[in-house]
């Protein structure tokens, strides 16, 4: 009877072992998710997959020994509980096939209006800031505090990190 079970694939490597899997009749499922990142100091939506190097797969081990889709090329191993395979409820698998976010997900390494953010390069190296708002797709607008004034600079996206 066919299940789903979750394998574990060697680092970069999910694309080749998804297409080597595909080959053999296993069914293959890699949830992705799409991220706002700072890529290269632009912003810019990125897909991404929602757990990296893991792998659903549905087939059944009478027809295909779990052997033979443990030494596919690419993957690493057979998410376990004891010696057995565990097993994915297909609700589960819908669920993550159906989900559609309602709103845009931002990475966690990108700021948001009001994060602290320190400025690592540039005429303010070392100094704290507040990021406000994107200016396009290079740049964002900090909010500094100079002499015990709070003034608005645009600075490149690559010169400060959030804290």
């Amino acid at each position: 009877m066919e299940s789903w079970y979750l394998l574990y694939c060697k680092r970069g490597q999910v694309q080749r072992a998804q297409e080597h899997l595909e080959r053999q009749l296993v069914n293959c499922v890699t949830p992705m998710i799409t991220l706002e990142k700072i890529v290269r100091g632009k912003r810019t939506a990125v897909q991404e997959p929602l757990f990296p190097n893991y792998l659903f797969v549905e087939f059944d081990p009478e027809r295909i020994h779990t052997t033979t889709v443990n030494s596919t090329r690419g993957v690493s191993h057979f998410v376990r509980f004891g010696t057995q395979p565990a097993i994915v409820p297909t609700d589960v698998i819908n669920q993550l096939l159906s989900y559609q976010p309602g709103s845009d997900i931002t990475d966690p390494e990108t700021p948001y209006p009001g994060d602290q953010v320190v400025i690592t390069d540039g005429t303010f190296e070392g100094l704290d800031a507040i990021f406000t708002e994107p200016d396009g797709e290079t740049r964002s607008i900090l909010l500094l505090n100079l002499l015990n004034k709070q003034v608005l600079r645009s600075v490149k996206n690559t010169e400060f990190r959030k804290i």
